[in-house]
């Protein structure tokens, strides 16, 4: 694997000046200082990808990866092997965001074989099973239809939470209205069995379990159980939010911080010009947001609910990234570019899967 050294990144990185990020309740305080372990070397997983889009991990820590304008999915060991498994049916393009998005392997794989994906279909944004036994991918079930689809903001992120649940985000469709309307699945977070139905709890007695979304395409959990998400803005703001069922995140009234009754401002926000956030991932004390736009992998520290200053790494190094996830059992990350989109505008197979060492 081809080796990189993080020189600049480790010198504070690219903080942000004050009055740029806000913390709690737009206090500015940040998070106590902590001694966790930081970005270090950055190594190649594996080459000639174009727009992966999910990841999701096997019991044995080889990785599911998603293409999103190929519908094809692929598995990539820890050594770098990549074995293409199959194409998704059912799915089609918007000609921008859409295509076949994020993947969830079931908790109970080793018995189940089941892996979940949300894409888009002639019909909208849809989230599906599908069966994969180790060799061959097959038995496609669609379980949640009736998802708004746009040319853009389709959200796409499938992650199964530690209560068991698995948990969606969809984009408003370019239809700001929608996260709104708590009747719509656009705009949303979605919590659900795995049989596609509301879980046990949501707050309305639907698929709904937080809206006043933009386009969210991150969502991870810190130990103590607690919901992250990153959430593209418009023009302005970018978000990191802590996710409680029921809240109103705001859009489009707000877009970052907000004072507006009932609803819920961002714990850190960013210029859209620095983060365009995707993927994020908690590792050892810290948030780790991928950016697109910004071309740059931010650390956030987080205490409870709070957030702290965040630090910029790789910045403008190896272009768009869209997923950061964290490698079972390791104090490790894997990281992965779409610089073959339609932003990035580099030829097919020019994204990459990296390897982070956090010390």
């Amino acid at each position: 694997m081809k080796r990189y050294r993080n020189t600049a990144a480790l010198a504070a990185a690219t903080a942000l000046a004050a009055g740029l990020l806000i913390g709690t309740a737009g206090t500015g305080t940040a998070a106590p200082g902590r001694a966790d372990s930081v970005p270090s070397d950055i190594t190649t997983v594996s080459s000639g990808w174009t727009i992966p889009w999910g990841l999701s991990w096997l019991p044995d820590g080889s990785a599911l990866i998603t293409e999103r304008d190929s519908f094809k999915l692929y598995e990539l060991t820890q050594s770098g092997t990549r074995t293409e498994i199959g194409t998704v049916p059912n799915v089609v393009t918007t000609d921008g965001e859409g295509g076949l998005l994020g993947i969830a392997v079931s908790p109970d794989w080793n018995t189940d074989h089941a892996i979940y994906l949300m894409h888009t279909a002639s019909d909208g944004n849809r989230i599906a099973r599908m069966t994969y036994d180790g060799s061959s991918l097959g038995g496609y079930k669609a379980l949640v239809t009736g998802i708004k689809k746009n040319t853009y903001h389709n959200g796409g992120r499938l992650k199964f939470g530690p209560d068991g649940y698995l948990y969606a985000t969809t984009g408003e469709a370019q239809t700001p209205d929608l996260a709104q309307d708590k009747n719509s699945l656009n705009g949303k977070i979605l919590r659900m069995t795995t049989d596609g139905e509301p879980a046990p709890g949501n707050p309305f007695g639907t698929l709904v379990y937080s809206y006043g979304h933009r386009n969210p395409q991150g969502i991870t959990w810190d130990p103590q159980g607690r919901l992250w998400e990153a959430e593209f803005g418009n023009n302005q703001y970018d978000e990191l939010n802590l996710i409680e069922p029921g809240k109103n995140y705001g859009w489009p009234i707000c877009e970052g911080e907000c004072s507006t009754a009932g609803m819920t401002g961002p714990k850190r926000q960013w210029p859209t010009g620095d983060a365009s956030p995707s993927g994020v991932t908690y590792a050892d004390g810290a948030m780790y947001l991928a950016a697109l736009r910004g071309e740059r992998l931010w650390r956030i520290p987080v205490d409870g609910t709070s957030a702290g200053t965040p630090e910029a790494y790789y910045t403008s190094s190896y272009g768009r990234l869209r997923t950061v996830e964290t490698v079972p059992g390791k104090n490790t990350l894997w990281l992965s570019t779409t610089n073959a989109d339609n932003n990035g505008g580099e030829p097919d197979g020019a994204d990459k899967v990296f390897q982070v060492e956090l010390e």
